[in-house]
């Protein structure tokens, strides 16, 4: 099993591809978070988690241009100030203090709460532009089997839309973005 620093490094690498893979034109195009675009998802991103970091654990990432400026320079400097913090040994011994989910060790906190967010919404970044939308089903398939016991909890946090049918025998990234609220 690999460890948070490197699971974050593959996974913001598949999602900065995506990002810089987005034609000029295509970053208004409609995303699949309702009401979102394509720039929605970077900005969701890029801002939700330095709050989470700084409340938590008193920890500031550098911080690039806006979103509405540059998504792709937002995207890089954020992503690269994450990797910078999960590479430092120091990480190590933070720890992630929150009031929903208590004490954490901090680099296990980032790999359950961001980079398992940047790897779902890479799909949303590539199906809003048209991209590669195939995701690891290995991961997939892990991240599913953890989330379905706490079905209840994550669908009352707001964060996921309402369950969406598929067949039985849907392949694992299908059952984990249908069970994540979004259509396939």
């Amino acid at each position: 099993m690999i460890g948070p620093a490197e699971e974050h490094r593959r996974t913001a690498e598949v999602f900065t591809a995506r990002v810089r893979g987005v034609a000029s034109g295509d970053w208004d195009r409609p995303a699949p978070c309702e009401g979102w675009v394509a720039r929605d998802v970077v900005g969701h991103l890029v801002e939700w988690f330095p709050g989470f970091l700084r409340a938590g654990a008193g920890v500031d990432l550098p911080k690039g241009p806006s979103v509405a400026e540059d998504p792709v320079a937002a995207w890089t400097v954020h992503s690269d100030g994450v990797q910078a913090l999960l590479d430092d040994p120091a990480t190590a011994e933070k720890v992630l203090s929150n009031p929903n989910i208590g004490d954490m060790p901090l680099d296990q906190a980032v790999a359950m709460f961001y980079t398992t967010d940047v790897f779902l919404h890479t799909w949303d970044l590539a199906r809003a532009t048209g991209q590669d939308e195939r995701l690891d089903a290995e991961r997939c398939a892990m991240l599913l089997e953890g989330m379905l016991p706490m079905d209840a909890v994550l669908r009352s946090s707001g964060h996921y839309g309402p369950r969406v049918e598929v067949p039985d025998d849907a392949d694992p990234q299908t059952r984990l973005l249908a069970f994540i609220g979004r259509t396939p």
